[in-house]
């Protein structure tokens, strides 16, 4: 007989996909027909697998010690998956050691990306934030090889990797759960600060529909709709003006790849170093002039609503990102700390 105990990180799935994950080498009908016979157990009663796992819930089995083994795979722990996760997520936490915790509590942790670090891997050999992540899970004791076999924590929001910013990760399942019911219901306030060409004398709420070439990677602003296009919508205020640039920050009302670039490139403000929805030539200039890279966007704050439960120590704050060095060196006389977009 073997009993294991759900652990926060577990609750909130239906027991039968714990068990397929926790029984990697079982077939579905095999743990059906354990949970008919009782040879696995809830809370020392019979389960049909359709349950919502909660924290301090037992599960029993009632297999042989050898059983017990093949079906957990224990034999093949060696160039498994979690193996491979666990050695990459080790080696990003080693390159990212500072990485900016803005918050942190028992489901959530809200980093601070850099710019250049992808949000989720693109290749099977890329280091992301979801590798740091799990990586500093590691590290704090808080998961283990055989916990990542149930539940992965991962990043809940996706910025593009030369977006720098909050990126929100899910800690729990039940974390994750409420951040993206958060994100979907458009509860959850975004405000982003960016660097545009030109002088912008006034702020706006701007519509339009966004359509994607796939091919490209690049998307298009429209004034109607046309078959593939999404709607969208941006608000937007200048905060600061220099004599070639601004300073703004904008509301994602939506929240479309790639739309606050599209979205004003299309109002006549492309961003600063912008190479796909901007000038080559304008940014070959920033680049020379002020060492721009990459297009200056940058996640800055999140207000959350009121929150209840698990999730109430988010309830109704605001956190803030700081500021990258890279804005500074623009030329706009940018303004430091949170009086910035309260100016």
């Amino acid at each position: 007989m073997e009993q294991i105990t759900i652990k926060p990180q577990e609750a909130g799935q239906r027991l039968d996909k714990f068990l397929r994950r926790y029984l990697q080498e079982a077939t579905s009908g095999f743990l059906y027909k354990m949970l008919r016979k009782k040879n696995i157990t809830l809370n020392a009663g019979k389960a049909e697998g359709s349950e919502i796992l909660c924290v301090g819930d037992q599960i029993t089995f009632f297999f042989s010690a050898e059983t017990f083994r093949k079906f957990r795979g224990d034999g093949k722990e060696e160039g498994t998956k979690e193996t491979e996760l666990i050695r990459q997520s080790k080696e990003a936490c080693q390159i990212w050691k500072h990485m900016p915790i803005l918050y942190e509590d028992e489901h959530v942790l809200l980093a601070s990306k850099p710019a250049g670090v992808l949000s989720q891997k693109a290749e099977a050999c890329d280091l992301s934030l979801n590798e740091w992540f799990v990586g500093y899970l590691l590290e704090q004791g808080e998961v283990t090889a055989q916990s990542l076999r149930m539940f992965r924590p991962s990043v809940c929001n996706r910025l593009d990797r030369n977006t720098s910013g909050i990126v929100i990760c899910g800690k729990t399942l039940r974390g994750s759960q409420e951040m993206s019911r958060l994100l979907q219901d458009r509860n959850l306030h975004k405000y982003y600060l960016f660097c545009v060409e030109g002088q912008m004398k006034e702020g706006k709420t701007i519509e339009g529909y966004m359509w994607r070439d796939e091919k490209s990677n690049k998307t298009c602003i429209l004034d109607s709709p046309c078959p593939g296009s999404r709607k969208i919508a941006t608000s937007y205020r200048p905060l600061v003006t220099g004599r070639e640039g601004t300073l703004v920050e904008a509301l994602l009302i939506t929240g479309r790849t790639h739309q606050i670039r599209a979205h004003l490139a299309s109002e006549g403000f492309p961003l600063m170093g912008d190479y796909k929805y901007g000038e080559r030539k304008q940014n070959d200039k920033r680049k020379k002039q002020y060492g721009i890279t990459h297009q200056l966007l940058h996640a800055h704050r999140l207000v959350f609503p009121t929150l209840t439960g698990a999730m109430e120590g988010l309830s109704g704050r605001e956190i803030i990102a700081p500021v990258p060095a890279i804005f500074y060196a623009t030329g706009i006389p940018i303004k430091s700390g949170r009086e910035m977009h309260r100016s």
